[in-house]
């Protein structure tokens, strides 16, 4: 009689068990799977061993202190950043292209993303700063589109757009703006290759 009640409780348990399970996939929002309320600690005791302290790449070279989620599922992959480096409060977090795609969207966008479909999300063209330097292809500018408004939860993204083509010298270099409907850009056609979630400053 013990076992069947033992093996009861267990089964009433598991849907609330499976609720509380942090996603490995999907909708990314300003709350899920990351908060700004989060910490490296609150991080580790979510996700496990799927949650490890790094060196990432920063700009113009440079790394800083990070924590990995799902450090070895490169389409799940999530860097993320700290206040000063502390690991005490979460500064914001990026998906790269470590696996040409990933299976998180953030604001309809995911990985591998193209001009088109970014520009569609955004509801307007917006400017991409030029390739070919420490800050190329990024996006510079929403033009006051959907993309460039803070999210439901108050966080905001960023966007950075990539190509393995040889880059056009218009379309290139420090100080280079383009926007997402120019005739040499669409021809380029770069995809997204960075998407950062990023919380105010606290």
């Amino acid at each position: 009689m013990r076992h069947v009640l033992i093996i009861a409780a267990l089964f009433l348990a598991s849907p609330a068990l499976a609720q509380t399970a942090p996603p490995t996939e999907g909708p990314i929002s300003c709350t899920s799977p990351i908060a700004a309320t989060d910490t490296a600690n609150s991080l580790k005791q979510r996700f496990g061993d799927e949650a490890v302290m790094q060196d990432l790449p920063g700009a113009e070279g440079e790394t800083y202190k990070g924590l990995v989620l799902f450090p070895r599922a490169m389409d799940r992959r999530i860097e993320v950043g700290f206040i000063e480096d502390k690991a005490a409060t979460v500064s914001g977090f990026t998906l790269r292209d470590t696996a040409k795609t990933s299976r998180w969207s953030v604001a309809g966008i995911s990985i591998g993303a193209s001009l088109a479909a970014v520009q569609k999300a955004n509801g307007k063209p917006f400017a991409v700063a030029g390739f070919g330097w420490d800050y190329g292809g990024y996006v510079t500018d929403f033009k006051n589109g959907a993309l460039g408004r803070t999210l439901p939860g108050g966080c905001s993204v960023t966007i950075r757009f990539g190509t393995e083509k040889d880059t056009p010298r218009a379309l290139s270099g420090d100080g280079v703006k383009v926007t997402s409907d120019n005739p040499a850009l669409l021809k380029l056609a770069p995809v997204v290759t960075e998407i950062g979630v990023n919380f105010a400053a606290k």
